[in-house]
This record gives structure tokens, C-alpha cells and sequence, in this order.
């Protein structure tokens, strides 16, 4: 799952798990490192299952590193400098050690290695992608990197064929019905290797209005929900997991756009932000067409879980809600 946003990805974990889920039991897994956050599948952070984060990395690192080649170059970054600097960072770490981004940089510096800003970070992305390192447990607000071996010691391996097809089956499980195109972007793969994961996982097709959807397992093309309503964090897979954005209906004016997205009946009916007062939070919402008045009572309702998960007061902003 995309993590560019780290406490708007939490919440869109908690979205798609059973209601008892919150903000703190998230956190506690990821200090905890069952959830680990790293580059993978693009150039971008992404929350991946410790037990599922070697076999990704063998099977997608090698296009994230190709997609930054042009970085690398404009920055002056060659193989031996990377090489260089991984091996730093992998003595940094060593003992389980947790440090942050800066304290590698001094590290970096200590060795007569300059890098700050982004140069930093396309080193600490290299890193990622080599598995020297992942995500470490936070210490207090700031993000930390810990060695991956450490973090996720069970080291499941696949072969390439098991890794390509396990993967194209959780996409087509979870984001389908979608495009050979929307998985092409999501996953970073060649269209080859798309076209093979889908073979080899027997995925059904349909052509709807001139796109070919696909699907694997259980689960069809039926309609969403009428009347449920969703408040999806920036950066959430509904939305920039497809490069077809006929797959999410939405206003025109919204395609391309990241806010927060109110979602009804699996349309994008507006956005929503969350301002905090004296009495908690209160969720202001902008519609881009009149919610019904099922619509507003699943609104609530929304709201209602998004406190729930973050254990605070969530109130609607009504006014902001035109009713049909």
C-alpha cells in the first residue's frame, strides 16, 4: 500500500480492516516492525508486510532503480558512491541500531561522503532497494531506518514466476476490476511481465466501454454499495492505484488531483478535511454534486469511524453538506 503520506496511509490501513482497528494499534505493528515501510514497486514509500518485503524487493527493485537513473545521474550519484554509501549505512545499523535519515547523513559525512537533501535521500532509497534497510521503530515524531535482516529475519523466497504471479493475484484481489495498464503503473513491471502474471493467475477479463477490466478470484464487476460512504486519506489506493481514471468515477475537474476524496457509492462525490478544534476534530467537508440524505447519514457514520480509529470527538461539518 502507498505510504507516501505516513499518518494519512495509516489511516488507510485502518479503512480496510474490521472497525476495531485504530491509530495505535497501527503504530504499535510498524514500531513493532510487522509492518515495514520502504521503496518498493515505484519510487515512493510503501507499507509492506515483513513477511512479503524480500521477495518484492527481489522481484521489483531492479525498475525502481531504473526509474531513478536520471536522478542518479543529475546528482552526481555513480554506483560506487551508492555501493559506498550502503555499506555505511549497513555498519551504521549494525547491532539494531534505529537512526534517522540525518543521523545517517552524518554518518555519510564522517566517511567524507556529502549528501544532504535530496542526494540523502536517493541514498537512503538505494539502500532500501539493495534490503540493507527498511523502516525503523519511531522515536517520537521522527521517522528512523533500522536493517532490514533484522526487522524481517524470516526470509520468504520465491522464484520469479511465484513472485510475479503472487503479486498480479493480490493486485487483481484487491484493486480489480482494472486495467492491464493500471497494474503496469502500479506495480512499476514491464507490460510483458503483466501480460505473464495475468496469464499464469487465470484472471477473467471483461471489455467495458472500451476498456478491458480484469479480475482474479472471488468478486465481480457488480456496482458499489448505494448510500456507503467512504473519507479516503491523500495518496489512497482507490485513487492512484489506476492510470485509467475511468476505473474511479470522479468530477472532471478532479481527475489528477490527490486531496482527501469523500467517496460515495464508489463515486467521488467531494473532499474533505479534517480542522481540529477545542471540542476534537471536525471533518469539513466540499461536496462536487448534493449528497442524498441516505448519503448524509453514511457521512456521519464516517465520521463516527474515523474517530473510532483515531479514539478522538469527529463531527460533521453540515453546513458544508447539501442535501437532494
Amino acid at each position: 500500500m502507498q505510504a507516501q503520506e505516513y499518518a494519512a496511509a495509516k489511516w488507510a490501513l485502518g479503512l480496510r480492516m474490521p472497525k476495531g482497528a485504530t491509530d495505535a494499534k497501527i503504530e504499535r505493528a510498524f514500531n513493532d516492525g510487522r509492518i515495514l515501510r520502504t521503496h518498493v514497486l515505484r519510487p515512493t514509500w510503501h507499507f509492506v508486510a515483513a513477511a512479503d518485503i524480500h521477495w518484492m524487493l527481489e522481484l521489483t527493485a531492479a525498475r525502481v532503480h531504473r526509474a531513478l537513473a536520471y536522478a542518479h545521474r543529475y546528482y552526481e550519484l555513480d554506483v560506487t558512491i551508492r555501493s559506498r554509501a550502503a555499506a555505511l549505512f549497513e555498519q551504521a545499523l549494525s547491532g539494531g541500531q534505529h537512526l534517522t535519515r540525518a543521523e545517517l547523513g552524518a554518518c555519510l559525512a564522517r566517511a567524507g561522503v556529502a549528501a544532504t537533501g535530496t542526494r540523502l535521500a536517493l541514498l537512503t532509497i538505494d539502500a532500501e532497494l539493495e534490503g540493507v534497510m527498511c523502516s525503523g521503530s519511531k522515536r517520537g515524531t521522527q521517522q528512523t531506518y533500522a536493517h532490514l535482516v533484522k526487522r524481517a529475519p524470516r526470509v520468504r523466497r520465491l522464484v520469479r514466476d511465484e513472485a510475479l504471479a503472487e503479486l498480479t493475484k493480490r493486485y487483481f484481489r484487491s484493486h480489480g476490476p482494472a486495467t492491464l495498464r493500471d497494474f503496469v503503473w502500479w506495480s512499476g513491471l514491464t507490460t510483458a511481465d503483466a501480460k505473464r502474471g495475468l496469464d499464469m493467475t487465470g484472471a477473467r477479463n471483461e471489455a467495458i466501454d472500451g476498456y478491458t477490466y480484469w479480475t482474479c478470484g472471488q468478486g465481480g464487476m457488480g456496482a458499489a454499495r448505494n448510500g456507503l460512504v467512504h473519507l479516503l486519506p491523500v495518496y489512497d489506493e482507490y485513487l492512484v492505484a489506476y492510470r485509467d481514471h475511468h476505473a474511479v468515477p470522479r468530477a472532471t475537474a478532479s481527475r489528477g488531483t490527490l486531496s482527501r476524496a469523500v467517496v460515495a457509492a464508489g463515486y467521488v462525490a467531494g473532499t474533505w478535511n479534517a480542522v481540529r478544534t477545542a471540542g476534537g476534530l471536525v471533518v469539513e467537508v466540499t461536496p462536487q454534486r448534493p449528497f442524498t440524505g441516505r448519503e448524509r447519514h453514511a457521512l456521519k457514520e464516517a465520521g463516527r469511524r474515523y474517530g473510532r480509529f483515531l479514539k478522538a470527538s469527529v463531527s460533521i461539518s453540515a453546513s458544508s453538506v447539501v442535501a437532494r
